[in-house]
């Protein structure tokens, strides 16, 4: 027997988010919101701490985690259950951990899927949801709780436009992140034979247009791009009309690039781009933090500190984006700073945290330090703060609670 599919509910209702504004108070930050005021500027006898204009919590995250506390407090005789994090940030998904939330995997196959009930309330991400999955909890009789991002879902929009119109979606994005599995999923929800590539980077976008250009054969395509493709993917049909969609937080320069690499060589294989299709689907937080984070480069700090998430695609990118300029460290929170000669960073090259110091001369208490601050859209104000207090007592400068 069938069961009644049941309408994800809206747990935003304004009896219930005004206690929940409360709530989300834990992660807002005075220290934060006078520096704000100030200039974005908070100057001590020997360091200077440089904020972005624009850094951590974005509306689509906030909302998430609104609507994760709502859920807390809606349905608390019942089970919740939170698919994968709510967001890529440690302390906001631990907040949630000890409220009792409990976890699904990404893997429908695990055993804790098939022992859901009526009776269980599940939340969908911020980043979405991949559509056998959402199919499969619907048909189980849960009741879904939607976060996903607006962002994410005119992204969707655009996918399905695509598919629609028998154009491939080329997808710039990490082939095994949420968002990215979920966006893929949307092409063929509609239209079940409709094509997808996945290419994470400008180095892939090259391959690409090499088989575009006739300059690679077919079996070096597939092999490369063979678990990041539609069933059935024939790139000498697939690849004849194209439509480039990425993830929300991906590099907006580099997918501007591999936006005009590929339209590019449409134009030079047909002799015109009726075949290319492009919409930008990078969201506004995103490029508003790496817009900021590019202004405050201008200013010469000494040092940048990322804060947030290592799994934050957002926020990787404003490391990586900083680490061009000058001396960077990507932390996830104010543990990481032991002293200013042993900090905890992570390193892109052997994808684990290493162990590093602040520049030289750091230890100098008398020598001015200029460090510049931003976080991914996904770190709350909280963290930020414990960070800058962190920096100003090992530079011996502590500052006074507000």
């Amino acid at each position: 027997m069938n069961r009644p599919t049941k309408r994800p509910v809206n747990v935003r209702r304004p009896d219930i988010m005004e206690a929940v504004q409360e709530d989300l108070g834990e992660f807002c930050s005075s220290l934060v919101q006078e520096i704000r005021a100030n200039g974005h500027v908070l100057n001590l006898p020997n360091t200077q701490f440089l904020l972005a204009d624009s850094f951590g919590f974005c509306d689509g995250v906030r909302r998430a985690i609104e609507i994760a506390y709502a859920t807390h407090r809606l349905f608390r005789d019942r089970r919740i259950w939170l698919i994968g994090e709510i967001i890529h940030n440690p302390e906001v998904n631990a907040r949630l951990d000890a409220m009792g939330l409990r976890r699904l995997p990404w893997n429908m196959g695990d055993p804790l899927y098939h022992a859901l009930s009526e009776e269980d309330v599940v939340i969908i991400p911020a980043f979405g949801l991949p559509m056998p999955m959402r199919r499969f909890l619907e048909a189980k009789g849960v009741q879904l709780v939607d976060s996903t991002c607006g962002n994410v879902v005119k992204v969707w929009s655009r996918v399905r436009q695509y598919a629609a119109a028998g154009v491939t979606s080329i997808i710039h994005g990490k082939a095994r992140h949420e968002e990215t599995v979920a966006t893929a999923s949307q092409a063929r929800d509609k239209v079940p034979g409709a094509a997808f590539l996945v290419i994470s980077n400008e180095e892939e976008a090259h391959l690409v247009v090499d088989y575009l250009l006739g300059r690679s054969t077919r079996e070096t395509f597939l092999a490369r791009f063979a678990d990041r493709c539609s069933e059935g993917f024939d790139p000498d049909r697939d690849l004849r009309r194209i439509g480039i969609a990425n993830q929300t937080t991906m590099l907006k320069s580099e997918t501007s690039r591999i936006q005009e690499l590929l339209h590019e060589a449409v134009q030079q294989r047909d002799g015109d781009d009726a075949n290319f299709h492009a919409f930008n689907t990078i969201c506004s937080a995103t490029q508003d933090r790496q817009n900021a984070l590019m202004q405050l480069l201008e200013k010469k700090p000494d040092a940048m500190i990322i804060i947030g998430g290592y799994n934050s695609s957002n926020t990787t990118h404003l490391a990586q984006i900083a680490a061009r300029h000058v001396r960077t460290y990507f932390i996830k929170s104010v543990e990481s700073l032991i002293s200013v000669h042993d900090m905890c960073c992570w390193d892109f090259d052997s994808r684990s945290e290493r162990h590093c110091s602040l520049p030289a001369g750091a230890g100098d208490a008398s020598r001015l330090l200029r460090i510049g601050i931003t976080a991914g859209a996904s770190c709350p104000d909280n963290v930020i703060e414990s960070v800058i207090r962190r920096l100003a007592e090992l530079r011996g400068y502590p500052l006074p609670l507000c």
